[in-house]
């Protein structure tokens, strides 16, 4: 029992310290937006390099023919921007497949 009376102002105590200085309502609603929004920012910025990371990956896998096929077809695609684009009719035809 004593045991027990002993710490327990110790713990009090030690959740005080964490409230930045006596500051009991912690960071402003500002601050955490403003570390919210830098949060998501950083993870968005990861996600899109650990993507690019494995389309690397996909392609370092394929043959060499397959490689350049792809690379034309992501030229083209890119050429044709979001909307898509579709080869004219005879270029279709007489495509090699």
């Amino acid at each position: 029992m004593l045991l027990v009376l002993a710490t327990a102002p110790v713990s009090a105590l030690a959740q005080d310290a964490e409230g930045g200085g006596g500051n009991s309502a912690g960071i402003s609603r500002k601050q955490q937006e403003k570390h919210l929004a830098k949060k998501e920012r950083k993870d968005k910025k990861s996600l899109a390099k650990e993507e690019k990371r494995l389309l690397k990956q996909h392609r370092k896998h394929q043959d060499k023919a397959t490689q350049k096929r792809m690379k034309r077809n992501q030229r083209s695609s890119a050429r044709s921007g979001p909307r898509g684009h579709r080869d004219p009719f005879l270029k279709r035809l007489f495509r090699k497949h």
